[in-house]
C-alpha cells in the first residue's frame, strides 16, 4: 500500500517535471520561469547540497522535499497558456513511451561542474 502511494507520486512528480520542460521550451514561457527551472536542475543532480548526503537519511530528505516542492511551486505559478500546452505536450510524449534526452544540457552541466572544479583546484591550491 505504501509502495503503491510513492510509485503514484513519482510517476506524478516525473510527469510534472515533465511538463516544466516543454514549459521552457516554449516561446511565450517567462524568463523567470526558466530560471527557476535550471536551478532546480542544477540543484537536483548538483553534488552540493543544503545538508550533506552523508548524514543518513536527513541528507536524502532534503533532495525529496526541495525538488517536488520546487515543481509544484514552478507550475502553479506558471502562466495558465504556457502550462497547458506543456501539459499536453507532456502527455503526448508519455503516450508515445520516447524518452527525453538533452544531450546539450548534459554537456552545459558538465562544463559547469569542470569550470567550477577548475576554479577551485586553482585558487585553493596556489
Amino acid at each position: 500500500m505504501l509502495f503503491n502511494r510513492v510509485r503514484r507520486w513519482v510517476r506524478l512528480i516525473k510527469k510534472d517535471a515533465l511538463t516544466l520542460w516543454f514549459a521552457c521550451r516554449d516561446p511565450h514561457a517567462p524568463l523567470w520561469l526558466k530560471l527557476g527551472t535550471g536551478l532546480l536542475a542544477v540543484y537536483a543532480v548538483s553534488p552540493i547540497d543544503l545538508i550533506p548526503d552523508v548524514i543518513p537519511l536527513i541528507g536524502w530528505l532534503d533532495d525529496a522535499v526541495i525538488v517536488p516542492s520546487g515543481v509544484m511551486l514552478l507550475l502553479r505559478m506558471m502562466p495558465a497558456q504556457v502550462r497547458a500546452r506543456s501539459l499536453a505536450n507532456a502527455e503526448q510524449r508519455r503516450r508515445q513511451g520516447k524518452k527525453l534526452i538533452s544531450r546539450s544540457g548534459l554537456m552545459l552541466l558538465l562544463l559547469f561542474w569542470l569550470a567550477l572544479l577548475i576554479w577551485s583546484v586553482r585558487h585553493f591550491m596556489m
